[in-house]
């Protein structure tokens, strides 16, 4: 067996280098990210169907936003590389360590979109193919680009990128764009707003370190505050009339008021108290929401 170790270890060390690489290149997609914006395109899915959608159609259409929304991460580290590496959070990831070099960042990202334009346009519909290719589009050259490095704002607007899964399930399943599916495009694009400030009280020292001007680094954090929560009341408020429009039934409406009181619960606590933990509780609970929120969408809608 002894005979055996030094032609095993190159091997070994081979394999473990090759499932870096894979886990790097894994880490450009962002994984969770990915995985709460499939919620709520699923979300949009099960509303247009009122039941269960194909589970075909469902496939391909997660399929078609994992690509996608993996792609456009992709492009972000290329095109963050720089501000990544004067960030705790971020400088180690995979494009501003240079584990992977940003041309080839470049190519995955785009590549994963052009996958991801395929399959929907082939197998779904031009439009739900669209609504995605934009939603990339958006989010690099807008927000990424432009927004992020310039204006406090740059959530505010940015977040519509990620609103726009809902849009795409329902274009999927309808072939068209319809009243609830606006419902849910505006329901994330008012989440963001206090999810990312959220997030941004956390990590203010890495934002200054990076020049990035996020709310809490140009304002105040009392100020930051105050708007998380003003926008957790226009988004809890949105949310419970959501429940207006018809083929919306009790199931949701509980699970919203619910939630929402316990968004607006956090967001008191945080004006009362602004610590770190409440902070953190806060952004935690946000994900948690959205996910739970788009879930009893889908539930509403089978029974």
């Amino acid at each position: 067996m002894t005979e055996m170790t030094p032609v095993m270890e190159p091997k070994l060390s081979q394999l473990s280098s090759l499932l870096g690489v894979i886990n790097d290149y894994i880490a450009l997609t962002k994984p969770p990210i990915i995985m709460l914006l499939l919620i709520t395109a699923a979300g949009g899915m099960f509303l247009a169907t009122q039941g269960l959608p194909s589970l075909a159609l469902m496939g391909l259409v997660l399929l078609g936003g994992s690509l996608a929304s993996g792609g456009a991460n992709a492009l972000n580290h290329y095109l963050d590389r720089d501000i990544d590496l004067l960030m705790t959070r971020t400088k180690t990831r995979p494009v501003a360590s240079q584990r992977i070099s940003p041309t080839h960042a470049v190519i995955f990202g785009i590549a994963l979109n052009i996958g991801a334009f395929g399959i929907l346009s082939v197998w779904v519909n031009l439009l739900a193919a669209s609504l995605t290719l934009g939603a990339t589009l958006f989010y690099v050259f807008v927000y990424t680009m432009w927004l992020k490095r310039s204006t406090p704002q740059n959530i505010v607007i940015g977040g519509a990128a990620g609103a726009i899964p809902p849009l795409v399930g329902w274009a999927a399943v309808t072939g068209g764009l319809g009243l609830p599916a606006v419902y849910l495009f505006a329901i994330v694009f008012f989440w963001t707003p206090p999810h990312f400030w959220a997030l941004s009280l956390l990590i203010q020292q890495d934002y200054e370190r990076a020049n990035v001007p996020m709310l809490p680094v140009v304002s105040t954090r009392e100020y930051t505050i105050l708007h998380i929560f003003l926008y957790s009341l226009a988004l809890v408020g949105l949310t419970v009339m959501f429940a207006l429009i018809p083929g919306i039934g009790l199931v949701y409406l509980g699970t919203a008021v619910i939630l929402g009181a316990a968004f607006v619960w956090f967001a008191v606590r945080l004006r009362k108290e602004n610590s770190r933990s409440n902070a953190r509780n806060l952004y935690l609970y946000s994900l948690l929401y959205l996910a739970l929120l788009f879930i009893a969408v889908m539930v509403d809608s089978v029974l």
